[in-house]
């Protein structure tokens, strides 16, 4: 109930963030067409955006016969959160990253990057794994989702207005200094909407993707090497599309520092700091040998040592990315 009261709230709150770009550009006859955009994008958003999000990613799907080892840990840790196994795609990249989508546990995916599984060890692979289904069990993916297509949309929105330069006085009572706020605003409003949205779920999701995992100082390895990796390497894809950069589990564009204004995500120190009290307060051995796996109070999870994914028909993004198959 209170995961549907926020999403509600949101949604309410782009909505009004839109049409009032919208009346920047056009004035009132401009703030309906907004509604109306807004109205059909909160459906579209609830049935389609996940799959949107996977193909602007260039996430491709592996199946259990392609990549049995990653299917069968995935399979164990949702088994370990409790809900239902999400489609499991691969984003070709190298820049080590990960996110998750989907209205509902139901209709879920998680999609991880081969720069991910090149670069980390089976135990911290499985560790940001649970993280990502800590977001589908605390239905954050409805919300992160929506999040990134209106961002997307009123940024869209407010460049449309200054290239066509808002109408006359008479439709909008501002002119051009309304579309000026517009495009100045619009896109920095919606990247608020996002920090807020983004940082307070990570925190939450590291501390049930812990659980889940059974081994904190995993993920916190694991966020180490990412956040070591990813700022020095493009994410072609994300790069394309930062609106959905809230998203991953860490942030993916370059250039990005983690504590300014606008990050989406909050400082990775923070996060490691987090997961170290996590451990001390679980009675599991924090320091596993390198390369093992083997939670606690958790069913077991097979420790998947060959992650290699066979191509999907391209790299669909940096072109030397092709994972470790060559």
């Amino acid at each position: 109930m209170l995961n549907f009261l926020r999403t509600s709230l949101l949604l309410a709150a782009l909505t009004a963030l839109f049409m009032g770009v919208g009346y920047l550009i056009g004035g009132t006859s401009g703030m309906m067409i907004a509604f109306v955009v807004a109205a059909g994008m909160n459906l579209f958003s609830y049935w389609n955006s996940d799959k949107m999000v996977l193909r602007m990613q260039n996430a491709r799907p592996v199946d259990p016969r392609s990549a049995p080892d990653l299917h069968r840990m995935v399979e164990q840790l949702a088994q370990n959160a409790g809900i239902p196994t999400p489609a499991l795609y691969v984003i070709q990249t190298d820049q080590p990253n990960a996110f998750a989508t989907g209205r509902n546990p139901q209709n879920a995916a998680v999609a991880v990057s081969s720069g991910l599984l090149r670069t980390l060890q089976p135990n911290e692979v499985a560790a940001v794994v649970a993280h990502e289904l800590a977001h589908i069990r605390n239905r954050d993916t409805l919300t992160m989702t929506i999040t990134a297509t209106f961002a997307g949309a009123i940024s869209m929105l407010a460049q449309f207005g200054l290239f066509f330069g808002g109408g006359n006085s008479r439709d909008n009572p501002l002119g051009p200094i309304g579309v000026l706020i517009a495009v100045l605003v619009a896109p920095i409003a919606a990247v608020l909407v996002q920090m807020a949205v983004s940082r307070t779920r990570e925190y939450e999701a590291d501390k049930l993707g812990a659980e889940i995992c059974g081994e904190p100082m995993a993920l916190a390895s694991a966020l180490t090497k990412i956040a070591g990796h990813a700022r020095q390497t493009v994410n072609i894809a994300a790069e394309r599309n930062p609106a959905q950069a809230h998203m991953y589990i860490f942030n993916p564009l370059s250039g990005q520092r983690m504590d300014n204004l606008f990050s989406t995500h909050p400082n990775v120190e923070n996060r490691i700091a987090q997961l170290r009290q996590l451990a001390g307060t679980m009675t599991i051995d924090p320091t596993p040998p390198r390369g093992s796996y083997r939670p606690r109070e958790v069913n077991a999870v097979p420790n998947a040592g060959d992650w290699r994914v066979p191509p999907t028909g391209g790299t669909g993004g940096d072109t030397s990315s092709r994972g470790p198959w060559g």
